[in-house]
């Protein structure tokens, strides 16, 4: 089951010469060596740029009227694809699911966060870095359209008045500004289209003004050959949080009468349907159990995965207490928690959660219903939770949402369940043999 992990991405920006590439190249490679999956994407800006020539079988195709060519060879693969007008740049990543982080060079006006290049030698980057420096100074909002308004775009006299944005007058702008932006400039529609925006999370510059301009912005500022703090900052704020994926199987399931993971289930032991589904999503996959011995043969079934199986941390038992062991037991960030006994429990809602957790920086993304909370198929981020539960668990509470007035809840609505997963049922569970028969019935009638 391959489930498309959205990419998240970030866009570096500059004006022609300003060294972009190169920052690119050397961001990838420290990332990498990092052990994270990069994707990049590189913004052409002249039509009819080509990477297939003349002479090859892939470009006699095309010649041919093929309006998408593949190009496959032993670990390698292209596609070249006819298109109508310009693709926006997130229609591009929707299409590269899977990475820890897409670098695009270019896409200014994609809306994705973006960091600045201002490097000296660059003409049209020093006088950039003129006039970021002005507006910090004079408290201009970050992103401003300065050299429209130093072509009288907003003037005095034609001013909104119900417009209550921060906005420079022209009147209010220096002259030496004006000068260094007017449409005598040798580059004006470098210079207009292509300065700070709202976007802008950092620069990398080796300008003064530029790096006080930044601090006065309150967003990062990174020496030209500063790559291992750029990449600090884009790993921390920026690469795709791992996941780690628990499945609890500690209960004591007195009403099933025996274990659940291991109890057969289409032929086969439950906890291994379990495993199949979610391992797709799992940057780490884990198993509570008290019963370590009886789930020893799973090392043996998927040696791949390096499954590890992890004891009770507390001494009483309970959903609270179980959920303290998963967080805690947790490698990653992020851990989505899932019972043993949700038959139909689903890769994509994880992904889904977690993608909504990197959103809303939310501390727990949790399934909601009719019947309420659905703690056991929910992403939890471990740094905020292993404490609060930890305080819970103190006085005394076993009930798995004890917690949640002391973090960041946000719920997942069924309507949104439902879009993830049209045909519904992954919260379905069995906690009697009777129930686990009846589903598995149903599931073998499909």
């Amino acid at each position: 089951m391959i489930i498309p992990i959205p990419s998240p991405a970030i866009s570096i920006v500059g004006r022609h010469n300003s060294g972009k590439t190169t920052s690119i190249e050397q961001l990838i490679a420290e990332l990498v060596a990092r052990d994270y999956d990069v994707g990049s994407i590189k913004h052409h800006s002249h039509v009819g740029f080509d990477i297939d020539y003349p002479g090859k079988d892939s470009y006699r195709h095309r010649a041919a009227g093929a309006s998408q060519t593949v190009i496959a060879a032993p670990g390698q693969i292209a596609c070249i694809k006819s298109i109508d007008g310009e693709i926006e740049c997130r229609e591009i990543l929707h299409t590269m699911p899977g990475h820890d982080l897409v670098i695009v060079e270019g896409y200014r006006k994609s809306g994705l966060p973006t960091i600045e290049i201002m490097r000296s030698g660059n003409d049209a980057d020093s006088r950039v870095a003129d006039l970021f420096a002005e507006g910090a100074e004079k408290g201009w909002a970050l992103g401003t359209d300065f050299t429209q308004m130093t072509r009288g775009i907003v003037a005095a006299e034609e001013a909104d008045p119900s417009d209550f944005t921060p906005t420079p007058r022209k009147s209010e702008i220096p002259e030496s500004v004006q000068q260094k932006f007017t449409v005598h400039s040798p580059d004006p529609v470098d210079i207009s289209n292509k300065l700070p925006t709202a976007e802008t999370v950092a620069i990398i510059t080796d300008i003064k003004e530029a790096f006080t301009a930044a601090k006065t912005y309150g967003i990062g500022a990174f020496a030209l050959d500063d790559i291992k703090g750029l990449a600090d900052f884009v790993e921390a704020r920026f690469v795709r949080p791992r996941v780690s994926v628990v499945i609890q199987a500690g209960g004591e399931s007195r009403r099933m009468g025996q274990s659940k993971s291991t109890i057969p289930f289409a032929g086969r032991p439950l906890i291994t349907r379990l495993i199949e589904r979610l391992a797709p999503v799992a940057d780490e996959l884990l198993i509570t159990t008290n019963e370590a011995q009886r789930l020893a043969f799973l090392a043996d079934e998927y040696p791949e995965l390096d499954i590890k199986l992890v004891p009770d941390v507390c001494d009483c038992r309970g959903a609270l207490p179980g959920l303290y062991t998963a967080l805690k037991q947790a490698s990653n960030p992020y851990v989505a928690v899932i019972a043993c006994d949700m038959v139909f429990a689903s890769p994509a809602l994880v992904v889904a959660e977690a993608t909504t957790m990197y959103e809303t920086d939310a501390d727990v993304v949790i399934p909601v219903n009719k019947h309420g909370f659905e703690p056991f198929h929910a992403t939890y981020r471990k740094d905020a939770c292993v404490s609060a539960i930890k305080k819970k668990l103190d006085a005394g509470e076993k009930r798995a949402q004890a917690f949640f007035g002391e973090v960041k809840v946000v719920e997942f609505p069924q309507a949104k369940v439902l879009e993830v997963e049209p045909m519904g049922g992954c919260f379905i569970n069995a906690n009697t043999p009777e129930e686990l028969k009846a589903i598995e019935e149903s599931f073998l009638a499909d």
